[in-house]
């Protein structure tokens, strides 16, 4: 929305919500205190907000004025009743298709923006169109397929946009507004059902090529291959291409997990199994690469970690967000603490309460343990003091910038690195002693 605002002045944008603390966030002076970061994000909040973006939490208000309604609320995997553990959780959707139905005085075109699994727009236009009051919805799907940590850059130049809809005039009308920076060859038009499994297909390919690395990454290991070499080798292929096959600990983030999980969901409610064993496998050797990972520094520190202090270096997802939802160090980490170890985190942009927070909504130990075992630092040298290993699990670029000849003065001996975003330089570490073990080598 704030890209939207910022390529098309003369429209008015709107953004609500529930949570009142979150909107206040995004009205406060500082920029640097909005909820979401994301390279360039601030500037262009800073430029719009008050002249075209306005943040509020007065819904009905918004819901009334507004031509076009997005849908852009939380869509989670369920944790309860039929479908726990799969299927994505419809509440937050089907309420606000309620406030809008019950709001609306003047027809509208709503849009899906959170990925759906395939078929929610039927629910949405069974619950908008059985109000009685004769207003007419238009109901279109139009997926984000930006990348978190270069969302901006996706959103000015993207690969393309895909609007799915049944009204051409509905249709028309947004993509009038993407066409204003984006190339009309670049928009694609389609149903609503292709629209929304589009979203879903996109990013369980992509999480295929992570898988299907990592899963190369170990036979590497096993056989005296280097990951990166084999990498570079099949992505010279034309036909495979080089993206997306960086070996690493596990993909993370808001969208992969849920949304194969939710395909694999839709996949067995039509008596698809074999179709959901495959994708299933996706999210299977997904969560081996992070127990192996972890494992092999219990086995790497002699056995055991009890009590001794592993140094985390990064808990979001990737670099450049402050997106921490699934991120691989949030498992690591659970998975060390089951052995007992003493666990210092150090994130140049995930705060102390959020690192806490994930922990506690694994629901492993009591959260006063946590805090027991756990310390997050605001010191990235303070964070790897006398720790007897330290892992790297997001690939912050500063951390190849830190000076490693002081942090190995400070650790315990032998030390170990654990590098599970392949980021640092296997000889320079060697030379300054560090043992160092990175994936697929």
């Amino acid at each position: 929305m704030s890209v939207i605002a910022k390529q098309c002045p003369d429209i008015q944008i709107t953004l609500v919500d529930v949570n009142a603390a979150r909107i206040a966030a995004w009205n406060d002076d500082n920029l640097d205190n909005i909820p979401v970061y994301e390279p360039g994000l601030a500037e262009i909040v800073g430029e719009c907000r008050n002249r075209n973006l306005f943040f509020s939490t007065d819904i009905d208000k918004a819901i009334d004025e507004a031509d076009m309604i997005f849908i852009s609320v939380n869509t989670p995997t369920k944790n309860y009743g039929r479908g726990k553990g799969m299927a994505a959780d419809l509440k937050y959707i089907e309420l606000c298709a309620r406030q809008i139905a019950h709001v609306a005085k003047n027809d509208k075109i709503v849009v899906e923006k959170s990925t759906l699994p395939v078929r929610t727009a039927a629910a949405l236009k069974s619950i908008l169109d059985n109000t009685g009051t004769g207003v007419n919805f238009h109901i279109l799907s139009n997926p984000e397929f930006l990348a978190e940590g270069t969302a901006i850059k996706d959103l000015l130049e993207p690969d393309r946009v895909l609007i799915g809809g049944e009204n051409k005039d509905a249709i028309q009308a947004l993509v009038d507004i993407y066409a204003r920076w984006v190339d009309r060859d670049k928009i694609l038009t389609t149903n609503l059902w292709s629209s929304e499994l589009s979203k879903l297909t996109a990013n369980a390919f992509l999480a295929q090529r992570v898988s299907s690395i990592n899963s190369i990454s170990e036979l590497c290991e096993k056989t005296g291959a280097n990951v990166d070499e084999v990498a570079k080798a099949i992505g010279m292929d034309s036909r495979i291409g080089p993206k997306f096959l960086k070996a690493s600990v596990g993909f993370g983030g808001s969208c992969f997990q849920k949304d194969i999980l939710n395909l694999v969901y839709i996949a067995r409610s039509y008596n698809l199994h074999k179709v959901a064993d495959y994708w299933e496998q996706v999210i299977i050797m997904n969560d081996h690469q992070k127990h192996r990972f972890a494992d092999n520094i219990i086995q790497t520190l002699f056995n055991t970690v009890n009590g001794k202090k592993i140094a985390i270096l990064g808990w979001a997802f990737k670099k450049d967000t402050n997106d921490t939802r699934e991120s691989a160090s949030i498992y690591v980490a659970d998975y060390l603490l089951n052995e007992l170890a003493n666990i210092s985190v150090y994130d140049p942009k995930v705060p102390a309460e959020k690192v806490f927070i994930d922990l506690d909504n694994l629901n492993s130990r009591p959260s006063e343990e946590n805090r027991t075992l756990v310390t997050v630092e605001k010191d990235p040298y303070l964070a790897c003091k006398d720790a007897h290993a330290i892992a790297i699990l997001t690939e912050w670029d500063e951390f190849k910038d830190y000076d490693w000849k002081r942090i190995k003065e400070h650790m315990m001996k032998p030390a170990f690195i654990f590098d599970g975003r392949k980021l640092l330089n296997r000889k320079e570490m060697e030379a300054l002693g560090f043992i160092y073990y990175a994936i697929g080598e």
